[in-house]
């Protein structure tokens, strides 16, 4: 999840949070999310010290090295579970919807998961599947939803609009400023802020799923 400010946010509220990665911390080297601050290293990298004091973050907040394509057993009864742009790059489409399916086992009956994955919304064919970055479209999150409805779980309903403003219209291209040179970098910052983007030659943007485990305990998903 690398530099994310919603575990300092959270922290001031007094509740535990375990803060996962992938793992082992080689990984994010070896990928180069470091480069990008898409990496969690140590916990350290989550910290926020105008969001939360120190000794408080400590207190409520550690980290776990998890394998998103197999959760831990020991992972179970929390509140809620969310992840950031993450599920994308599981290795596939498949994996992915798997990974939201498994994410309900963590929780207690009635607890929340939330996820943010990519979308790509401009296309209903062909999309990128089996690949490092793989793109969702609205079948597989319309498929996903009636499948955890039927077992009894309750899923928001889905807003697939784009929005029609001029930003909503403006689709970002390569060089981000992790590709940039260091001259680019200079004139144009390393912040790039984007509401749409360019993948592959697929225009995708941020969707987001809200679950609510059903109330009696379900059967573990194999």
């Amino acid at each position: 999840m690398g530099a994310e400010l919603s575990y300092s946010k959270l922290a001031r509220v007094p509740r535990r949070y375990r803060y996962g990665d992938r793992s082992p911390p080689e990984h994010g080297a070896k990928t180069g999310w470091q480069n990008t601050n898409q990496y969690t290293a140590t916990l350290e990298h989550a910290y926020n010290a105008a969001l939360v004091d120190r000794d408080r973050f400590l207190k409520y907040v550690s980290l776990e090295y998890v394998d998103m394509n197999a959760i831990p057993a020991a992972l179970r009864d929390y509140d809620f579970c969310w992840s950031i742009c993450a599920l994308e790059h599981l290795g596939s489409i498949k994996l992915g919807l798997t990974f939201i399916e498994k994410s309900l086992d963590t929780l207690r009956p009635g607890g929340l998961t939330i996820h943010t994955t990519e979308y790509n919304y401009a296309n209903d064919n062909a999309t990128i599947d089996n690949w490092g970055t793989v793109l969702f479209q609205r079948q597989h999150f319309n498929e996903l939803a009636e499948q955890l409805r039927t077992t009894g779980h309750r899923v928001a309903d889905f807003d697939f609009s784009v929005g029609d403003k001029i930003l909503d219209r403006f689709i970002d291209l390569p060089p981000f400023s992790h590709d940039m040179t260091s001259f680019q970098q200079a004139h144009w910052g390393r912040d790039n802020n984007h509401i749409k983007v360019a993948v592959d030659g697929f225009a995708a943007t941020c969707f987001g799923l809200i679950i609510q485990k059903g109330m009696s305990r379900q059967p573990e998903s194999d």
